[in-house]
């Protein structure tokens, strides 16, 4: 009995030591756990002890890079993807805006009095642009850019066209035309003006055919007669294309896809070419232009009768005025927001 006895409780000594041994084990290794995460943290080139030591800081300096970095945290607007809209279909991406640190660590050091803070801003791309989505077309921009695009087809007339360039001019606003081949090629010092004038010159096909009725070698040939000219004529890199009377299938959009082209649409469409009266346009844009919106147009008598307001309805509403490349493009508008703050 005795003999059991004490084999039991060498057993439970045995245990108790294998357990205690276990234990301190077990500490030590959340202890040296804890100590490699505090030193890949102070190793990280983005954590305030390394960014601190990078830069040859002093201790009493510290500070100031803490008022930065906390307002860096406030300041920070997330990019946003481009993305495929059941409506809408492509919708563009849009930069984010970040505190440059160091940059903005450097310029407030330079002032008389450290705890004011210049700050200096730089865009984050976002993750997914346009190119990422493929041969979609694209009716719009991003809704949370602040800007709104012209885009005026050319396919006939020059009567109207002396107005509005002098309207674009005067309110100080670069459209983007699209030009229809066969008017282009009999009209090249008139689209030369137009480029000399800032605006953007693209291709509106050839012939006004309507492209979901063509085939693929008729749809390349539309395409390609008038990107030539842009290109030969006017010495314009082209990137867009609007097909005419919106008329367009898939096939359309691939080709032009495959002849780096995007296919463009519209928000809104004046239909001017039915001849409304010009406060009709204007009463149109003035409650349906939204940040984003693509507007169509031609050189008629309405639409040069209404530009002007058009145009300040639109700045009235505090948006600005660019090309349909400006407004697809993910970049923000420095006029609005400031690089140094």
């Amino acid at each position: 009995m005795k003999r059991v006895q004490v084999l039991v409780l060498s057993g439970l000594f045995v245990s108790m030591l294998v357990g205690l041994q276990q234990s301190q084990s077990m500490q030590a290794f959340v202890q040296h756990a804890r100590q490699q995460s505090n030193l890949s943290s102070a190793s990280s080139p983005y954590s305030l002890s390394a960014l601190s030591s990078r830069l040859g800081m002093r201790q009493d300096q510290t500070g100031l890079l803490e008022k930065i970095q906390a307002e860096a945290v406030k300041r920070r607007i997330a990019p946003v993807n481009a993305q495929v809209d059941r409506v809408w279909k492509a919708i563009p991406g849009y930069n984010g805006l970040e505190v440059d640190v160091e940059k903005s660590l450097a310029l407030t050091q330079e002032l008389p009095l450290s705890d004011n803070l210049k700050l200096v801003m730089r865009e984050v791309p976002p993750a997914v642009g346009l190119d990422q989505l493929g041969a979609v077309p694209i009716y719009k921009g991003n809704p949370k850019k602040p800007m709104v695009s012209l885009m005026i087809n050319v396919a006939w007339g020059n009567e109207f066209l002396p107005k509005m360039l002098e309207v674009l001019e005067k309110e100080q606003v670069h459209a983007t035309f699209f030009f229809d081949g066969s008017w282009l090629k009999s009209n090249i010092p008139t689209a030369r003006l137009i480029k000399e004038k800032g605006h953007e010159l693209s291709n509106h096909a050839y012939s006004h055919k309507n492209m979901s009725q063509l085939s693929r070698s008729q749809t390349i040939s539309e395409i390609s007669k008038t990107q030539q000219l842009l290109e030969k004529e006017l010495g314009v890199q082209n990137t867009l294309f609007a097909p005419p009377s919106g008329d367009f299938n898939q096939a359309t959009v691939d080709i032009a896809h495959e002849l780096k082209l995007r296919t463009i649409l519209w928000t809104l469409d004046t239909v001017d070419w039915t001849k409304p009266q010009p406060a009709s346009i204007v009463r149109k844009i003035s409650t349906r232009v939204e940040p984003g919106s693509l507007i169509l147009m031609h050189p008629t008598a309405s639409s040069s009768i209404a530009l002007e307001e058009m145009i300040r309805v639109i700045k009235s509403k505090g948006l600005r005025l660019g090309t349909v490349s400006e407004l697809i493009s993910p970049n923000r508008i420095p006029e609005v927001e400031s690089a140094v703050q």
